[in-house]
């Protein structure tokens, strides 16, 4: 239990007397110092109980006390020690009004009370209460221990960490999801903190951060990163009316360790299962299906009994689409964990691939997820069974390109035949083509009488329909086919073949595409 200044005030040994600040003597004593200083703010910490004996002070003037009180006070200073017999007789009358009206506890102290006898009683009692703290942290650390190795591990460490503190703790994935928390009504006390764990991600692990606890609440929020890598393997908070004691951070350490112990055991089997999940792709790519379905055995369930979804993620030009990409590998994983959903999330160098049952939580959420990062660009498959995986790899890569060529986040397999193919003229291969395609006719328009280029794109948005188009343009049909002609002749290429209209009209289309 910490010291206060009641402990000391009724010591029997010291006697001291109480002669302001009553009311206050519920204060903590962290430590004791003697100063004969009128201001010896610059060399205490704060939690202090002060010793002097006057010797420097002017007792005679009230103004100079009332400041000097006054700055012990903003010091941090929870009581002032007078020793009597020594510069004075009694504690002067003034210091005694600028206590009180400070609300400054002060104490006289006799004569035959040494001030070493008070710094070894407050030494005593502090090491006193750093020895219970060590032995209680100890004592919890055996029971979280002991809680760890039941077979809801982490929801029995959780409550009781929850029960030592007097409050609530959760556990949080690599994504800052909630995967525990205790009591249960924490849960969506602990949800509410999602912002926080956001900026505490980006710092190395082990790290700690206070924050204000949830609007609404007059929690103390303490937030632990969990791991020893560059990225965190989860996070813990744990949230309490009041500041954390020494011996509540022993226990609160405690947890952190087992918990970081716990995450690593689980991202060693977690990466077992990632080599493994990468071998069944590649069968099923492969168009292996029953030879992974003898491979995956009973570990992902009828996952190969379904009609399946492939998900192709990669960066979008972006160096943060790294991050996006593994933090998208991280809440899927952690989406489909928290449905007790199979699936298979394999990263290939930038990409991921997902592959999950078609109406899959878990699919869904990665694709929600995959559309709203900026720094990605996906390509979703539409259903097929677990023999046509190569098929729906297909569609994933052919949506993907739609999505980079377009800038789009995400494209599903059924869009690509869905829309328009002119958008797809703005690739700069394309436009390179259509430039070096039309090149002689806008030289010769730009030289010579004729109007070519405009010429044929009427010509052939009138499918060659000649009256139609030579309307169109305001002349005569036969000047039209004077300049189809013309056509030909510098083009050294037909119009009667259709793919040399078809190039040249796709040619046209890519200059409307241009920026």
């Amino acid at each position: 239990m910490p010291l206060t200044l009641a402990s000391l005030a009724h010591h029997s040994a010291l006697k001291l007397s109480v002669l302001a600040g009553a009311d206050r003597l519920d204060a903590e004593v962290r430590w004791v110092h003697t100063s004969e200083l009128d201001d010896p703010g610059p060399y205490l910490e704060g939690g202090e109980l002060l010793l002097t004996t006057g010797l420097k002070l002017d007792v005679q003037d009230a103004d100079f006390l009332r400041a000097y009180v006054t700055r012990l006070a903003a010091a941090g200073v929870v009581g002032l020690g007078f020793g009597v017999g020594v510069g004075h007789d009694e504690v002067p009358q003034a210091l005694v009004g600028a206590a009180a009206g400070a609300g400054l506890p002060l104490l006289e102290v006799p004569r035959a009370t040494p001030f070493i006898a008070i710094s070894k009683a407050v030494s005593a009692a502090v090491a006193a209460d750093q020895y219970q703290a060590v032995t209680a942290g100890f004592e919890a650390q055996r029971e979280l221990t002991r809680a760890a190795l039941a077979p809801d591990g982490t929801g029995a460490l959780l409550a009781r960490l929850a029960a030592h503190l007097d409050g609530w703790a959760a556990l949080y994935d690599s994504s800052g999801a909630v995967l525990a928390a205790a009591p249960d009504w924490a849960g969506r006390r602990a949800a509410r903190l999602a912002g926080e764990i956001d900026r505490l991600r980006d710092t190395p692990a082990p790290a700690s951060a206070a924050v204000a606890g949830p609007a609404g609440t007059e929690d103390r929020v303490e937030l632990q990163s969990l791991g020893t890598g560059r990225r965190p393997r989860g996070f813990l908070a744990v949230g309490t009316e009041e500041r954390l004691d020494t011996a509540a951070r022993y226990v609160v350490n405690a947890a952190v360790a087992l918990l970081s112990l716990s995450l690593e055991q689980s991202r060693t089997l977690q990466d077992a299962q990632g080599r493994l999940a990468a071998a069944l792709l590649r069968m099923l790519l492969a168009g292996q299906a029953e030879h992974a379905r003898s491979v995956a055995g009973r570990l992902y369930g009828t996952l190969l009994d379904q009609r399946l979804r492939l998900l192709i993620a990669e960066p979008a030009g972006a160096h943060s689409g790294l991050d996006a990409v593994a933090l998208l590998a991280e809440r899927t994983e952690a989406a489909a964990a928290r449905a007790a959903e199979p699936l298979l999330a394999v990263r290939e160098g930038p990409r991921l691939l997902v592959l999950a049952a078609e109406d899959a939580t878990s699919l869904a959420t990665a694709v929600d997820l995959a559309e709203a990062e900026d720094a990605l660009a996906a390509g979703l498959s539409g259903p097929v069974p677990p023999e046509e995986v190569p098929e729906a790899h297909r569609q994933a890569e052919n949506a993907l390109a739609v999505a980079l060529r377009r800038g789009l986040n995400l494209v599903e397999h059924g869009e690509v035949g869905a829309g328009s193919v002119l958008p797809l003229l703005a690739d700069d291969a394309v436009r390179a083509f259509a430039e070096g395609l039309l090149r002689p006719l806008r030289e010769h328009d730009s030289t010579s009488r004729g109007d070519l280029v405009a010429s044929l794109a009427a010509w052939l948005s009138h499918h060659g329909q000649w009256d139609a188009a030579a309307a169109d343009l305001g002349v005569h049909r036969h000047t039209l086919r004077y300049r189809m002609r013309r056509v030909e002749e510098i083009l050294g290429r037909s119009l009667d073949d259709p793919d040399v209209r078809m190039e040249l009209w796709l040619a046209l289309k890519a200059g409307e595409q241009s920026p």
